[in-house]
């Protein structure tokens, strides 16, 4: 489209007018106003508002001919009122007005005083720059020609965007879950970490790690033999049909946790209260079982707790209520009821043969033909031990079978306390931590020195006790002249002074001198006695390590003389 003013604006006149920019408009079109000469002849020209005559107003359409505006033009036909450009608020122009600045009729206009109008937040433009075109046709306005790049929304960016999101997000999630996995990985090796270092120190300490032994073994190598715990109790077995006993005791040391049974010989040498020497199967007959306890805790250095009398029917009754056992017999047994020779044995010898009430008791009880007493005391502690291997860990459970068994127990032993000792000691044996073994003594039921430290001093405690006040004191003698009969006359020598006798061997060697000796400063008094007694000089006592047993120990050289020679 042309500019309304392109015709004439070259020589800066319009039909002898001159015409100057003063703003532009809302749409960025310069605004003109005229500036009056001395003479504008008057034109008279009939308004053709679609421009079909011979041009459009100031020929946009036409042939470039000037055409005069008529009165009262409204350049964009939508205000019936002369419209404002500038919105200042005036009061509307007078008819005719035309807001370019051309007057609407023809004739003389005054002369107007040249002003500057005032545009808000514009210039006036230099002189010489070059007025801007108006929008040429199919041109959106405020164009100017050149290129405008509008970014416009595109489905296709959007569908990119969603994709990076979507993509980002499946990459957090998987980073997440490879943390996740990492993490639950951590966490397993750590708890298998823990549950194989605790596997390894339950076994360190149970003593089952190979080549590692655990704290406090049964030879005591980490907590002394003297400072352990034991608990012991004492099993008398009375045979109702023959009228024999059998004892044993039974040891529980809390400190190592093991359980051993002593199997105790009848012929074990015991002191009575008069001093007098007995043997283990006459104190049981003689002195009942309270005393035969004091004089076993005198003789081993023990402290028993309480004392088990155990007959035959109720040995027979505790088999059958822990639901039969299982041992090894050495050999077979007849059945004592059998009224034909060669009738099968009661008992069969062999691995792992179960036993019932009836057959328990009569290999508890077997003495077979030139066999030692030893032999069937072995056979009654494996048939204690096989019967705790069957007996219930639950102190409740197994109190519940000793009451079952309705016997009457020596005080001040009770129910309770047997229910619940018996109860440790099957779950040692069920654990493999239980074991029994005899107590050796020479045949006249003397102890040896070696047997006081294997067993009395490893497993019963190590330490014999004071005798009580009236006690005869021990005295163990150990023969070193080289001629057999002085133990004997040593030992009669001792019984008639008042003094216990306790066997203590020969030495390997002779010695020339004697020797008295006592451990306890308590009792050098009463070595002192006995040197004068088997008429040793005073010079012979010392102190030194006397056997347990003992309180004072004799070792008989080449100058002893005895009294009967």
């Amino acid at each position: 489209m042309n500019d309304r003013y392109e015709a004439g604006y070259g020589d800066g006149s319009y039909g002898g007018d001159q015409y100057e920019i003063v703003g532009y408009d809302d749409y960025g079109r310069p605004v003109y106003q005229q500036v009056p000469s001395r003479q504008q002849p008057p034109q008279q020209q009939t308004y053709d508002p679609y421009g079909q005559q011979q041009g459009y107003a100031q020929g946009g359409y036409g042939t470039g001919r000037q055409q005069p505006i008529p009165p009262g033009y409204d350049p964009y036909g939508t205000r019936p009122a002369p419209y404002d450009p500038y919105g200042t608020g005036t009061q509307d122009p007078a008819p005719g007005y035309d807001p370019y600045g051309q007057a609407a009729t023809s004739g003389q206009q005054p002369r107007v005083t040249e002003q500057t109008a005032y545009i808000p937040q514009q210039t006036r433009p230099d002189d010489d720059a070059k007025p801007e075109a108006p929008p040429a046709e199919g041109q959106k306005a405020g164009e100017d020609g050149e290129f405008a790049f509008v970014e416009e929304p595109d489905g296709e960016s959007e569908d990119v965007i969603d994709w990076l999101k979507f993509t980002e997000n499946r990459t957090e999630r998987r980073e997440e879950a490879r943390r996740r996995a990492r993490s639950r990985i951590i966490a397993l090796g750590v708890v298998l970490a823990l549950v194989v270092a605790g596997g390894v120190g339950y076994l360190w300490y149970a003593g089952k790690l190979p080549g590692v032994s655990s704290p406090g073994t049964a030879t005591g190598t980490t907590v002394a033999a003297g400072a352990q715990k034991r608990d012991v109790i004492v099993v008398h077995l009375h045979d109702t049909g023959k009228r024999g006993t059998s004892t044993v005791l039974l040891v529980d040391n809390t400190t190592t946790k093991r359980g051993t049974t002593v199997l105790l010989p009848n012929s074990l040498a015991l002191t009575d209260d008069s001093g007098t020497t007995t043997t283990l199967a006459k104190s049981v007959d003689d002195d009942g079982s309270s005393g035969t306890r004091d004089q076993l805790d005198t003789v081993l250095g023990t402290d028993i707790q309480g004392t088990w009398r155990l007959d035959t029917p109720y040995l027979e009754n505790l088999v059958e209520l822990v639901g039969n056992i299982e041992i090894d017999t050495d050999t077979d047994v007849p059945d004592p009821d059998a009224k034909k020779k060669g009738a099968a044995p009661l008992v069969h010898q062999g691995r792992a043969q179960t036993l019932s009430g009836r057959t328990a008791v009569a290999y508890a009880t077997y003495r077979g033909p030139g066999e030692t007493e030893n032999a069937q005391l072995k056979r009654f502690g494996e048939v204690m031990q096989g019967t705790l291997r069957k007996l219930s860990s639950d102190p409740s459970a197994a109190t519940t079978t000793v009451q079952t068994l309705a016997q009457i127990l020596d005080p001040p032993l009770t129910d309770k306390d047997l229910g619940t000792f018996l109860a440790k000691l099957a779950d040692l044996a069920k654990d493999g931590k239980y074991r029994t073994v005899p107590l050796p003594v020479q045949s006249d039921g003397t102890l040896t020195a070696g047997t006081s430290d294997s067993v009395v001093k490893n497993i019963l405690g190590g330490t014999a006790k004071s005798p009580d006040a009236g006690s005869a004191v021990r005295v163990a003698v150990q023969n070193a002249t080289g001629a057999k009969d002085s133990t004997e006359k040593a030992r009669v020598t001792l019984l008639g002074g008042g003094f216990g006798f306790i066997e203590g061997g020969t030495a390997s060697g002779a010695r020339a001198a004697s020797e008295v000796v006592y451990s306890d400063a308590a009792d050098k008094q009463n070595a002192t006695e006995v040197a004068k007694t088997l008429g040793l000089p005073a010079g012979a006592v010392v102190k030194g390590a006397v056997s347990s047993g003992a309180d004072v120990l004799v070792v008989l050289g080449q100058d002893y003389r005895p009294a009967a020679s």
